[in-house]
C-alpha cells in the first residue's frame, strides 16, 4: 500500500530519511534541519514536493518524495522522484515497481516526464529503473548552492 504522508509520520519520515541518507545510495548526508523543513513543506502544501509512505503488510517500509516542475524540452509537467527509500528488509519484494505504477496512475498521471537520479554505484536500482522504460539522460547536472 502507498499512502500520503500525515503529520503523525514526522518521526517515521525523519529516522528513514536519516537511514537514506547515511546510505549508499546517496553522494553525502543532508543537514537535519533541511530534512526538517522538507516534512514542513510536504504538510503545507503539495506546490512542490509531496511525500508518500510505502507500506508492505500494514507496516511501513520505506518513503518517496516527489517534486514538480515545468519543462520546456517537455512541453509540460516533469514530476521528479526526488527520493525512494525502501527499507533493507523490504527490499525485492516490489515495492519499488508498485510504487512507480502507483505514481503513473496518480500523482504523475499528467506529467510529460519523470525524472530521477541515481548514483552509478547503486547497480540494483539503475537496472530496476531501466526494466522501468527509464533511460539515462547525457547531461552535466551542475549546482551552485546558496546555502
Amino acid at each position: 500500500m502507498i499512502r500520503k504522508m500525515a503529520p503523525s509520520d514526522r518521526e517515521l519520515y525523519l529516522n528513514m530519511t536519516r537511514e537514506f541518507y547515511h546510505s549508499d545510495a546517496v553522494l553525502h548526508p543532508v543537514d537535519e534541519s533541511f530534512i526538517q523543513n522538507t516534512f514542513d513543506e510536504m504538510m503545507r502544501s503539495e506546490d512542490y514536493v509531496l511525500g508518500y509512505i510505502l507500506e508492505y503488510d500494514g507496516t511501513p517500509a520505506g518513503y518517496a518524495q516527489l517534486s514538480k516542475t515545468f519543462s520546456q524540452e517537455v512541453g509540460g509537467l516533469v514530476v521528479l522522484v526526488e527520493e525512494l527509500y525502501v527499507s533493507p528488509q523490504y527490499r525485492s519484494k516490489g515495492l519499488g515497481r508498485e510504487f512507480f505504477k502507483f505514481l503513473e496512475d496518480g500523482p504523475a498521471r499528467d506529467a510529460r516526464r519523470l525524472r530521477l537520479e541515481v548514483t552509478g554505484s547503486n547497480t540494483r536500482a539503475i537496472a530496476l529503473y531501466e526494466r522501468m522504460g527509464f533511460t539515462k539522460l547525457d547531461y552535466i547536472q551542475m549546482v551552485k548552492d546558496r546555502i
